[in-house]
């Protein structure tokens, strides 16, 4: 493989179901904590460094050989939410169908017969990249983007925001996703040696609290 599998893997028309979740933000937007791009850098930069790098340190782990039965098991543990627990699963369900088209692997149908309704998507991504023949920063490079241009463009749908607002977030939010993936590599090394309670727990809870909220509405744009 070659690391060109990275752009694949991160490309947003990559059939992982992402497009269907604004990770947090049509809930924030009803509740009027996103109102512009302003807000929006806010609102990124706190999921960024809570979400984004639990996440990412999840998959770094999984993509550096890490077990992923343990992982998933860490990765419940971090998610309070129960709606946030089912969309992570749902997630996972929905990139391991097309990882395993894409890259077959004995340790995705492995993973795949372990957790028949989804594992958590972290776990998935970290070992589809590894699957891929791609390391643990690649992975968790794609964690820590996915993490904050999929609630960017949901945010350009939802208000209507300006597009090329929306990328100059994402692009001041760039050296902030370098730390992030730095210490989620770290972390995700230290595993195999230390175990899954060297993973950061970084919290959210108003994120928690609006998943579960934006899952009771009865008419929604987004599943998440």
């Amino acid at each position: 493989m070659t690391r060109a599998a990275l752009l694949v893997l991160a490309d947003g028309r990559f059939p992982a179901g992402g497009h269907a979740h604004s990770g947090g933000a049509e809930e924030a937007v009803k509740a009027g904590r996103i109102t512009g791009a302003t807000s929006l850098e806010a609102f990124l930069r706190g999921r960024l460094h809570t979400t984004g790098l639990v996440t990412a340190a999840l998959a770094a782990a999984a993509a550096a050989g890490a077990d992923p039965v343990e992982l998933d098991a860490a990765a419940d543990a971090r998610t309070p939410s129960p709606a946030l627990r089912l969309t992570a699963r749902k997630l996972g369900r929905q990139l391991m169908r097309a990882a395993r088209a894409a890259w077959p692997s004995a340790e995705l149908d492995a993973l795949a017969g372990e957790f028949p309704k989804g594992a958590h998507q972290p776990v998935v991504l970290g070992l589809t990249a590894r699957a891929a023949g791609l390391g643990a920063e690649d992975a968790a490079y794609c964690s820590v983007y996915e993490s904050v241009s999929g609630p960017a463009t949901a945010v350009v749908r939802l208000l209507s925001l300006d597009p090329f607002e929306a990328t100059a977030v994402l692009a001041r939010l760039a050296p902030e996703l370098d730390r992030v993936v730095d210490r989620a590599v770290s972390c995700g090394a230290a595993v195999p040696r230390k175990g899954v309670d060297v993973l950061p727990a970084a919290s959210a809870p108003l994120l928690e609290i609006g998943a579960e909220v934006h899952a009771g509405w009865p008419v929604r744009l987004f599943a998440s």
